[in-house]
């Protein structure tokens, strides 16, 4: 059964009640079971309300349990954006077709410049990001990946939906790890936000995942875009889609973000709150939820607050980024292109690593060697 069957079985506003109606006495018995497997019950109770009135259990909880079985590391990637051109209108993304500004395309030389320069910077894990167009479609990302392989010990994708056979080729080429986010789990905001392209099939998105574990791809990458609907709800929606994931593909590794709307070209946007405070509940309920998965924790987060807030449940940070495609080569004089969204973080990867290194923590530039980074059944 694929995820959207599940989807379509809950409600998310019964979602949504049934989480602010949890009790103290349930978010108690959630904490005691802290290392234990939760079900989505407990889920509920750590995403409440009430659990704000013991965020720093939770907190402690997480953290121990990060600590445990993930050291006291913290991986560094950057992303690679390698086109803004997008055939989608949402309401909230810079890329979104509406918005006529500059597009642009790395050509293969543009490429090449930009993986220098992130190789200089010290990175060895790079996240390939393009918009939903056809012309930065499979062949197009293969491509890339052949080209950059040489050059990084992993390759990551954040790229539109594609089909089974897709990901087994790209995965061929060389990619890891794939990254989708379902935006919002709530069907509502969701068409009401992604108005016309590709991206306004739900069911498309949602067993998006599916196809990448049918596909052997080695890691596959969560999360809600925070800010376009109920950030408690939504986050209970990617603890069931993980659970859903871990029971359907075991071998596969499993990642999620937590990115927050930040200002972006085009349109006002207002988005749904979601603060700090509500951002760690979130990590953190998610760390007791499911121990193993990895957690990453973007620039689009403030220096502060990435400082205060990575060692309680976060294994992944982005360091250094640009949102645009040739951000990273491109003068200060030089037309800058459509970015996504404004980081907030702005320090350089070299500061970033040194930060962790004097609050404890060891700063990782890849995720493993190349011999162990080819698609299963291959070498």
């Amino acid at each position: 059964m694929k995820f959207s069957e599940h989807w379509k079985r809950q409600d998310f506003e019964a979602t949504r009640q049934r989480i602010l109606n949890v009790s103290d006495a349930e978010v108690r018995r959630a904490l005691a079971m802290a290392g234990q497997r939760l079900g989505m019950r407990e889920l509920e109770a750590l995403l409440s309300p009430a659990a704000d009135r013991h965020l720093e259990a939770l907190a402690t909880q997480s953290q121990r349990l990060t600590r445990q079985r993930f050291g006291r590391t913290i991986q560094l990637y950057a992303p690679l954006y390698l086109s803004n051109a997008c055939s989608n209108v949402c309401t909230y993304c810079g890329f979104s077709a509406k918005n006529h500004l500059r597009r642009k395309t790395l050509q293969p030389l543009e490429l090449d410049q930009e993986a220098e320069e992130l190789r200089r910077l010290g990175f060895n894990h790079v996240l390939l990001v393009t918009g939903e167009a056809k012309h930065v479609g499979t062949p197009y990302i293969e491509d890339a990946l052949r080209r950059l392989r040489p050059r990084f010990a992993n390759l990551s994708l954040e790229v539109q939906p594609l089909d089974t056979a897709d990901y087994t080729r790209l995965a061929q080429a060389g990619a890891s790890a794939v990254f989708v986010y379902q935006e919002t789990y709530d069907a509502s905001a969701y068409s009401r936000h992604h108005l016309s392209g590709a991206k306004t099939d739900v069911d498309w998105r949602l067993d998006t995942p599916d196809r990448l574990g049918e596909a052997g791809v080695h890691k596959v990458g969560l999360g809600a875009l925070y800010g376009l609907s109920d950030w408690r709800a939504d986050t209970w929606f990617v603890g069931l889609h993980l659970r859903h994931l871990e029971s359907s593909y075991w071998k596969t590794r499993y990642s999620v973000s937590f990115p927050r709307l930040r200002p972006h070209a085009g349109e006002d946007f207002t988005p749904t709150r979601f603060d700090e405070r509500e951002l760690v509940q979130a990590a953190c309920a998610l760390r007791l939820f499911c121990p193993e998965a990895e957690l990453a924790l973007s620039t689009r987060e403030s220096v502060e607050f990435r400082r205060q807030a990575f060692g309680l449940a976060f294994t992944h940070m982005s360091a250094g980024s640009r949102t645009n495609p040739g951000g990273y080569t491109q003068s200060a004089e030089e037309p800058g292109s459509l970015e996504q969204f404004a980081p907030h973080d702005n320090r350089s990867p070299e500061e970033v690593a040194m930060d962790l290194r004097s609050l404890g923590y060891e700063p990782v530039w890849k995720d493993w060697d190349p011999s162990f980074d080819a698609p299963r059944g291959v070498g």
